[in-house]
């Protein structure tokens, strides 16, 4: 399909920069069947759902992923040799290796050593963060060998490290402590996302109470949100696009029980795309959801038949995102241009700390 049709224009004030306080009063419109919209806030949430369906989240846990450092060439110690470099963490590939996004970019080649932290920093010359360019990919992607590995190197990262907010709001303004706290969800468990799964981050203890009351299960997966989730589509046709893979896994008692409790009558809600991703890629045909672990690339578009989920909650995205492709696979394109179309007027608040919607499936 052509990239096009996923864009819209959005004035820049719609764009959230800090979370909504509590975070449940955060708005939620509803994309019923037929297009049907309607306004609620996240605490109706409860209402919208039935007793035994289920609130499918994913438990990643965000890591200070963006990395600043130097980076030195061999035998040359002044000029040319030295330049300031940025990297992301988007992948771990082993316990000292992770892919990244570096920039800029054309600074670093195969073969560069990169001493991340400054040279006057206790906790990186403590840490001795030093990484060896293996590999260099497109778009500025590459592969870091670092010299420390698994609990040290993932100290290390922790005492150097910023969290990466998306640039959308890092464009505005500087990280700060407050961010560490918001965006994370409350159950974040399994380190190894270097971007939050946003859907995530508006439930509380007492709403995850008021679910329970209601009757509708919690389940937990993880798939560890890339970088690569904000890349722009600069491909003209969604065919020629290539995502960024993540990694993620379901056990087995897991999946057990959802089957069980989609064969019972509940629904699966994923809550996020991120939810969303991994249990399409878990399940079969059949729509029977089993067991993973490992890298999934799938890229939902229009045309798309789920297996596995009947709802989502998700946040608004980004124009002629992956993301908008997936919710518009979810729900019909003219439909989410139409709700999107709502949210502006209306003063709904996008993005990542922004407002959310809860969509129910097409009609086919």
């Amino acid at each position: 399909m052509r990239v096009d049709l996923f864009d819209f224009d959005l004035p820049e004030e719609r764009i959230a920069l800090r979370p909504a306080v509590p975070r449940e009063a955060a708005r939620c419109l509803h994309v019923g069947s037929g297009g049907r919209l309607a306004d609620h806030t996240i605490g109706d949430l409860p209402d919208l759902l039935a007793p035994g369906d289920v609130l499918v989240f994913n438990d990643t846990r965000v890591i200070p992923a963006r990395l600043s450092g130097t980076r030195r060439r061999e035998g040359v110690t002044t000029g040319e040799g030295i330049a300031r470099v940025e990297a992301t963490l988007h992948m771990r590939l082993a316990q000292d290796c992770w892919k990244a996004f570096l920039r800029p970019a054309k600074r670093v080649k195969a073969g560069d050593r990169i001493v991340f932290g400054s040279e006057s920093d206790a906790a990186c010359l403590m840490a001795g963060l030093v990484a060896s360019v293996e590999e260099r990919g497109e778009g500025g992607e590459a592969t870091l060998r670092f010299e420390l590995s698994g609990p040290a190197l993932d100290e290390a990262i922790a005492a150097i490290g910023h969290i990466p907010l998306p640039p959308y709001i890092a464009s505005k303004r500087a990280e700060d402590e407050a961010d560490r706290r918001d965006y994370q969800t409350i159950f974040a468990k399994e380190s190894g996302a270097v971007a939050a799964p946003t859907a995530g981050l508006h439930f509380t203890p007492e709403l995850m109470e008021r679910f329970a009351a209601r009757g509708v299960a919690t389940e937990f997966l993880t798939l560890h949100v890339g970088a690569g989730t904000f890349l722009p589509v600069k491909a003209d046709d969604t065919a020629d696009h290539r995502m960024h893979a993540e990694i993620g896994h379901v056990d087995e008692a897991t999946a057990t029980r959802l089957n069980a409790a989609r064969e019972a009558g509940g629904r699966l809600v994923a809550v996020g795309t991120t939810s969303l991703r991994l249990l399409e890629s878990a399940a079969g045909e059949d729509g029977i959801v089993r067991p993973f672990a490992g890298p999934t690339e799938i890229f939902i578009t229009p045309g798309y038949r789920f297996r596995a989920v009947d709802r989502l909650v998700t946040n608004f995205h980004l124009p002629r995102s992956t993301l908008f492709m997936l919710v518009s696979a979810f729900s019909g394109l003219e439909t989410m241009r139409a709700a999107y179309a709502h949210a502006i007027e209306a003063g709904y608040r996008f993005y990542s700390y922004g407002d959310a919607c809860l969509l129910d499936p097409q009609d086919f």
